[in-house]
């Protein structure tokens, strides 16, 4: 089965080259001009993939991207020509997974949509059957990582992206390592075409977000000026999720 990709693009030149690039790499794209069609096509079916642009007829992507898209589990690239590192900052703490600026090489488009899907697929699985789920306990949370999922005291549960917890599961794992910005990329996103250097920044934040993490006072995921980041909790595993 192919690989699905929603494309939101009122550029009739740029989809088209869009279009033609992931096709002859087998990729199934389909295209939208308006967000009202994007958002009517994807109640109906979730793709694997979104590439969306943030100037559109019918308003910003940013929005879409944010109330939409974010909670989804659906992996978005903003592809755009607003380049300034603003945009870039604000795309990325919303909740896409990558930022390309028009004009681009249609061989960066299609490299960087593949390291999308490597990060955001779970490869090299066992069944289920074969596999112990266990969860981290760490304050007042329990992490699912095979759920993407946060579950506090209460019980209430908060949805992760697939890179925010691989994100969580490296500083969870390395509890009181000091780690770098390198080195999280590396842990987290192997194969991964950064947009820009402070990208790992504004995961950072969305994870502090959801962790209820003072970002003026951070005391989960503290940072070390000049060195990088820090997870300061105590951790520790279960094979059985708390009762509430």
């Amino acid at each position: 089965m192919k690989t699905l990709v929603y494309l939101l693009e009122d550029d009739p030149d740029i989809s088209r080259l869009i279009r033609r690039t992931l096709e002859q790499q087998s990729f199934q794209v389909e295209e939208f001009r308006r967000q009202e069609d994007f958002e009517r096509a994807f109640a109906k079916h979730i793709p694997d993939l979104c590439l969306i642009d943030l100037i559109l007829p019918d308003g910003d992507g940013l929005p879409l991207i944010a109330d939409k898209l974010r909670g989804s589990g659906v992996p978005t690239i903003i592809v755009t020509g607003r380049g300034n590192l603003t945009d870039k900052v604000v795309g990325l703490e919303i909740g896409a997974d990558d930022y390309i600026v028009k004009p681009f090489e249609p061989r960066e488009l299609v490299a960087r949509v593949r390291a999308v899907l490597r990060r955001t697929r779970p490869t090299d699985r066992k069944p289920a059957a074969a596999t112990k789920r266990s969860f981290a306990q760490f304050g007042e949370w329990t992490a699912d990582f095979d759920g993407c999922t946060l579950i506090d005291e209460e019980g209430t549960r908060i949805r992760m992206s697939a890179a925010e917890t691989a994100l969580l599961t490296v500083l969870v794992k390395s509890a009181g390592r000091v780690l770098s910005r390198s080195q999280l990329l590396d842990l987290s996103a192997p194969k991964e075409l950064e947009p820009f250097d402070r990208s790992m920044d504004a995961r950072i934040s969305r994870l502090r977000r959801k962790l209820r993490d003072d970002p003026r006072s951070p005391r989960i995921i503290r940072t070390v000026y000049g060195a990088g980041y820090v997870f300061t909790l105590e951790v520790a595993w279960t094979d059985k999720l708390p009762e509430t």
